[in-house]
């Protein structure tokens, strides 16, 4: 998804994020945070991806990946997000948040442990 604004028209794009609430699992607020801002429902299992700490703010970001629902059309359901599409990992390797990078990493090699290594993950300082 890519964030609203006119100060965000040249962000990065980045997974579906947010804080979780009082008492809330990670994994709740992922499905919770992708629903309000893409309008996808994720049912079922989740893959722990991890998390990114960013470099500049030191915001940590937990990630969790699933299957997308069957005929799914991801669609701007927050004034918080001005795109939200499915994108090819090589071209979301190249809008993706720099921080978030070593996330697509991890997700590819779920995708398809038999293919070996993949690119190095991104670490920060």
């Amino acid at each position: 998804m890519h964030p609203a604004g006119n100060y965000n028209r040249r962000a990065p794009w980045g997974i579906p994020k947010g804080a979780p609430d009082p008492d809330e699992v990670l994994e709740e607020t992922a499905r919770r945070e992708t629903l309000e801002e893409t309008g996808l429902h994720v049912a079922g299992p989740l893959v722990d991806l991890g998390h990114v700490d960013y470099t500049r703010s030191k915001k940590r970001v937990h990630a969790f990946a699933a299957p997308a629902p069957e005929g799914a059309l991801p669609r701007c359901a927050s004034w918080e997000v001005d795109k939200a599409e499915f994108i090819e990992i090589t071209r979301a390797r190249r809008i993706i948040h720099p921080d978030q990078a070593a996330l697509l990493d991890r997700l590819q090699r779920h995708l398809a442990p038999e293919l070996g290594e993949v690119q190095p993950e991104k670490t920060t300082a």
